[in-house]
Order: C-alpha cells, then sequence, then structure tokens
C-alpha cells in the first residue's frame, strides 16, 4: 500500500501510539524517524502530554533508540507559552495560577510569568498526578473572580498499562463544572497548538503533514488547521471508527514502513 503523494517539507508526528506505546517501541516509527533525518526533512514531536518537560521527552525517545533535540518537542506547555507571550504586555509580567505538573510550570516560569495563587491574569490546568480539592478550589476561585481560564489539552482518558486512566481533559472539566464556563483549549485537536508549532518549524502550511494514531486529537488537529494528515494504525484509532467519520484522513497506512518520503 505505497501511496503515490505529494512530497511533505516538513512534518509535525505525534509520539504515544504512534512513535511508541508507552514502555514499547514501534520499529517501523523508530525506521521512520531515522529515514527523516538522513533526508535532512525537518520534523517536531507534537504531543498532548504536558507533565514532562522536553528534556524527559527527550530521554524517553532515547529509551526507544531514537535521537532528538529539545528544540525538536512541542508540547501544550510551549504552546501556552507562546500564547500567553504574544498576548502579555512587555510592561509587566503575567501572572498565572498552574494546576501541573514540571513540564507545565518549567515551560510557563522558566519564560518569566510569575505565580499568584489568588488573582493570576491566567488559571492554566492540565494533568496533575498530585491533583487536590484545594488546588481545584483555588483555581476556580480566581477564574470565578475574574481570571481566564485556560485547558492544556481535552483529552480525557490516557491509555496506560493498567488502562483508560483519567487524562487532562478530565481534571479541566472538574473545574469547568465549578465554573460554569469552558477552558479556552490549547492541544490537539486544536488549532492553536499547530499554528504555533508552525512557527517553530518554519515550513509552509502547504508543505506540512501531521502524523498520528488518533483522529480525535491528530487527525482533528490537521483538518482544523487545514493541514494535511496521515493516520497510523498503531495506536489508538480503528479502521472501523475511521470508516465511520465523515472528514477522513488525507492518508491511511497500517505501519509507517508503507510511507515514502
Amino acid at each position: 500500500m505505497n501511496h503515490k503523494h505529494k512530497q511533505y517539507r516538513g512534518y509535525l508526528i505525534d509520539l504515544d501510539g504512534t512513535v511508541y506505546r508507552g514502555t514499547e517501541s514501534i520499529p517501523e516509527a523508530t525506521d521512520f524517524i531515522k529515514r527523516l533525518q538522513d533526508a535532512e526533512i525537518p520534523y517536531l514531536f507534537l504531543t498532548n502530554n504536558t507533565t514532562r518537560t522536553r528534556q524527559m521527552v527527550v530521554d524517553k525517545l532515547a529509551g526507544h533508540g531514537i535521537t532528538a533535540t529539545v528544540d525538536q518537542i512541542y508540547t501544550p506547555s510551549l504552546a501556552t507559552r507562546d500564547y500567553l507571550l504574544d498576548k502579555a504586555d512587555t510592561k509587566k509580567p503575567l501572572s498565572v495560577y498552574i494546576v501541573g505538573e514540571i513540564g507545565l510550570y518549567q515551560a510557563l516560569l522558566q519564560a518569566g510569568f510569575v505565580l499568584d495563587n489568588e488573582h493570576p491574569d491566567y488559571v492554566v490546568v492540565g494533568l496533575d498526578n498530585d491533583l487536590t480539592y484545594d488546588k481545584v478550589k483555588k483555581a476556580v476561585l480566581a477564574i470565578r473572580s475574574g481570571s481566564n481560564f485556560i485547558g492544556t489539552n481535552a483529552d480525557k482518558n490516557l491509555p496506560n498499562e493498567e488502562g483508560l486512566v483519567p487524562g487532562a481533559g478530565s481534571v479541566i472539566a472538574f473545574v469547568e463544572a465549578a465554573v460554569q464556563k469552558k477552558a479556552l483549549y490549547i492541544g490537539k485537536p486544536e488549532r492553536i497548538i499547530v499554528d504555533m508549532a508552525l512557527k517553530q518549524l518554519d515550513v509552509a502550511r502547504d508543505d506540512v503533514i501531521l502524523v498520528g494514531d488518533n483522529y480525535d486529537t491528530d487527525i482533528k488537529a490537521g483538518i482544523n488547521s487545514a493541514l494535511d494528515s496521515l493516520l497510523v494504525y498503531t495506536g489508538v484509532s480503528t479502521k472501523n471508527q475511521v470508516a465511520q467519520q465523515p472528514i477522513k484522513p488525507t492518508y491511511e497506512i497500517n505501519d509507517l514502513t508503507e510511507w515514502k518520503l
């Protein structure tokens, strides 16, 4: 099933389910990344994971036999940072209240934003394995008193070795229920993260393709961003599920050996 397709000059590539499955490597994906490197085609890894720092992602990739630099990792934490930097007033640093983990904290605090637990400019909510009622309460009270509300990504569940566990979207939904309004979402399938990633990749939109295993996040991110998409059946979505969708991915493959650069 070797598709005839245009030659793309840039790639946005999902991680979990596409490049690896948790602790399990996907050899066809490792080979695909090596082919991109050999052809000197630029790419970014575009993940919805906000809990890890970029260095932690680089280390995880190394464990799967893939060499990457921190500049090749793009997450909703970084997209939130870049979105807020666009909004920031140069006169005073933006203040934030964060519900999340090291990846989100590092991205925002290294950009110069300051923490404020009571009246921040923005409340940013992501996945937090140490979630407490008190953290949610502070977020809710701040939003109710006028802070802007950002959610890192809408994934309600995460697949791991235990099954489908709560994702960032479930934590954000907890806050949304209490403030009775929706967050502004940054991660896939939203256009915001793709636009920010394209700015960093610096390749024209028409020449970039988004590669992923999940129709609802990856492929919809492509559709929402007017970007061609490649669905690989090594992760979440199945052929039966995708067959029901009104808008199909630009291309569908069983694994990445089928994709010629």
